[in-house]
């Protein structure tokens, strides 16, 4: 049976969440925290096997609160859930210890994954996200940008579509996308147009 906390300040998806759960038989939800700091009383009272946190909270933050968990309750394992999809919170978080991220744009089906394959001592990341390795690989690459993000960067400066870049990478479309936006971030770009412009510019430097 696997012991589940959560912790989210916002009730309505906590209640949704504990609806989605009642019927599986391997999950058994044994509290929710508003806050960071409650989240810590939890963990230290009830020993969850498996913790799902948003990151921004009131009182303290996930990424905190992570540390903390990680570093005093080590059998706890932490996934992190956020609407942030920006490579900072995920190496945040895996630097704090978690050992899953999940968006929170994502199917329930797709969180229960998470808490099956993290219990059992897997990693599990959403795939609309810049996998933890890439973003462990910035410092190797040219620049600022990822291995990944330099071959999406150089297929747009062919003029490909997101579905013509996915088929060619073998990756789902929305990564794509969101591969995009990090890279209009990263490069303090203002749109897709900047970016195909900055890519036709620097296509023989990588």
């Amino acid at each position: 049976m696997i012991r589940l906390a959560i912790a989210e300040d916002h009730n309505a998806l906590i209640d949704g969440i504990k609806v989605f759960l009642e019927y599986e038989e391997d999950i058994n939800m044994i509290g929710h925290a508003n806050n960071g700091q409650e989240l810590i009383d939890l963990v230290s009272k009830k020993n969850p096997d498996v913790v799902i946190t948003d990151i921004r909270m009131p009182v303290m933050d996930g990424i905190e609160a992570t540390r903390i968990i990680t570093g005093s309750f080590p059998k706890t394992k932490v996934i992190a859930f956020t609407m942030f999809d920006q490579d900072e919170a995920v190496r945040d978080m895996i630097n704090a210890g978690a050992k899953g991220y999940l968006l929170k744009n994502s199917s329930l089906t797709t969180l229960l994954k998470a808490v099956r394959m993290v219990y059992v001592g897997e990693n599990f990341h959403d795939s609309n996200i810049t996998p933890p390795e890439e973003i462990k690989s910035d410092n190797k690459s040219k620049g600022i940008l990822t291995e990944r993000q330099i071959e999406i960067l150089k297929l747009v400066a062919l003029g490909k579509t997101n579905q013509e870049i996915a088929d060619t990478l073998f990756i789902g479309k929305t990564t794509v996308e969101t591969h995009r936006k990090n890279m209009i971030r990263k490069l303090g770009l203002q749109g897709a147009g900047e970016l195909l412009r900055y890519a036709v510019d620097k296509k023989y430097d990588y």
